[in-house]
């Protein structure tokens, strides 16, 4: 088989992967070469990434692919890295890294928000990106960086994909859909606004050139190529934020919401277009840029970093937390004694997550679960109300209506949360594929390198060689009480989640 492979680079924010992947008419090849930690360490006073050994463990996967692309007889095509949103290094003009990125869950936006809305008004920033308001979105990190002071040497901020693809080709470009995520960016004219740039001093000059997803770099750098010996092959930005190659990656049915379920849990539809008005504002929903014209209408909601969390303490207490024990016990519990309302900015990135929980159930006159299973039926049970919420509010906005729900990512091997999530909404479920973001990363280099003609032609072939499972919903009584006990927890914690949001964060 002479039919090219693509490595598409997945960076999260835990680990890293490097896939060899291949789409020939009756393949679809996702194979796992490297995989490396990637954890935020403190050094001179922030919470950073480790942006030099991230590059080097990319290089070392690189290899090892070019290594298995000659075992299989093939060549690699083309390369591509998709991340997480928001981040950023910055570079001076040698192309260095002025000092590692700093990461998003570092405290230093505390505040951020009440300082940025005295210069511009909450009100007109939604109006001109169509963003959500969060905390860690790039343009609080930018405004707390520039008063704190940028260093002196920094010519150019690259989004941390961008800084991957950068150091790889010497080629600095911002892809748009990751450029969207950083409210910076004009939801109208596609390009960085500048009169908010202006408005709110933020440094101009930083921000450079905005390419699609599916633009060729370039090759790779002399030196790069010297280490990894992948002669011929392209750097290709995919849909570089995680979750726009995610959604590019499911074969989505008319019809369906998405939801990309990981860390975070991303809900929404994809539209050709984005909806501005104050409704979608005061709901806090987003519009972020796709893959091939598309926009990702959704709203961020906390998603399995809170479980993740207490399984990290429970093992550090001796507590067994392993992922069968744990989910054959909560499959055994049948009441639902407490719901969380899992968008509590306290869950962001406490001391404790376990405490947090527990402070959080007190404060709202609930009891606290003694055993991690009980926990853990908390958190997923709440998990999937918490979706049916946002879903039941998303036809009101689009004016579409909802037939059913796809999920992907790590979370969709969760068989509970999955049909807890379709008794919640009382809609059909599909779940997987697991990979969805390697896959979609690998499809925008496939279409730029003449493999498909279209992300309507990819979806079909991803359909064609990819096995989803189906979960019915069962609306059983004790689920629609347990529907009307949670919505009274969700109105206790928020009339309106985004101003909860913004109070607690920016405080």
């Amino acid at each position: 088989m002479n039919d090219p492979l693509y490595v598409a680079v997945d960076l999260g924010a835990g680990s890293g992967r490097v896939f060899l992947t291949g789409m020939s008419p009756a393949e679809l090849l996702l194979e796992e070469i490297h995989r490396f930690q990637n954890a935020p360490v403190n050094g001179n006073g922030h919470l950073r990434w480790n942006a030099p050994q991230i590059f080097t463990e990319i290089k070392t996967g690189l290899r090892e692919a070019n290594e298995y692309a000659g075992q299989l007889g093939r060549r690699i095509t083309s390369i591509g890295v998709d991340g997480w949103g928001t981040d950023y290094g910055l570079i001076d003009i040698d192309g260095n890294l002025c000092e590692n990125p700093i990461c998003y869950r570092d405290k230093r936006t505390q505040g951020e928000m009440a300082k940025v809305f005295e210069q511009m008004s909450r009100e007109e920033i939604f109006a001109r990106t169509g963003i959500q308001f969060l905390v860690f979105n790039t343009l609080f990190q930018l405004h707390a960086h520039t008063q704190s002071g940028l260093p002196e040497n920094a010519t150019r901020l690259l989004l941390i994909p961008d800084l991957i693809h950068f150091l790889l080709t010497g080629r600095a470009a911002t892809e748009y859909t990751n450029a969207t995520t950083t409210q910076m960016l004009n939801a109208r004219t596609g390009e960085w606004d500048q009169e908010l740039l202006v408005s709110l001093n933020l440094p101009q000059p930083l921000l450079g050139e905005i390419i699609p997803a599916g633009t060729d770099l370039g090759s790779l750098k002399t030196s790069i190529l010297q280490e990894v010996r992948l002669n011929g092959a392209r750097v290709v930005a995919p849909a570089t934020h995680d979750t726009a190659s995610a959604i590019a990656g499911t074969p989505l049915e008319d019809g369906f919401a998405y939801i990309s379920s990981g860390t975070w849990s991303l809900v929404g539809v994809e539209r050709d277009r984005p909806i501005i008005d104050n409704e979608v504002s005061r709901r806090n929903f987003t519009n972020e840029g796709g893959a091939f014209g598309t926009v990702r209408f959704l709203k961020n909601v906390m998603g399995l970093w809170i479980l993740e969390s207490c399984r990290s303490e429970w093992k550090e207490n001796g507590v067994d937390a392993d992922y069968d024990s744990l989910f054959a016990h909560v499959s055994a519990l049948e009441d639902s004694p407490c719901f969380i309302f899992t968008d509590d900015p306290r869950f962001f990135s406490p001391l404790s997550m376990v405490d947090a929980l527990s402070q959080h159930l007190t404060e709202s006159g609930q009891c606290v679960p003694s055993s991690p299973p009980a926990l853990t039926k908390v958190i997923l049970d709440s998990l999937a109300l918490r979706y049916a919420s946002v879903l039941n509010s998303i036809p009101s906005l689009t004016g579409q209506k909802i037939h059913g729900v796809h999920i992907v990512g790590g979370g969709s091997r969760n068989n509970y949360l999955n049909q807890a999530t379709a008794n919640a909404t009382g809609l059909p479920v599909l779940a997987g594929p697991v990979e969805a973001t390697v896959i979609g990363n690998a499809l925008v280099q496939a279409i730029a390198c003449g493999r498909f003609s279209s992300l309507a032609e990819a979806r079909a072939h991803v359909s064609r060689n990819v096995l989803v499972k189906k979960y019915m919903p069962r609306r059983t009584s004790a689920w629609e009480e347990a529907s009307r006990r949670y919505s009274a927890i969700e109105a206790r914690w928020v009339e309106d989640a985004a101003n909860v949001l913004l109070h607690h964060l920016s405080h």
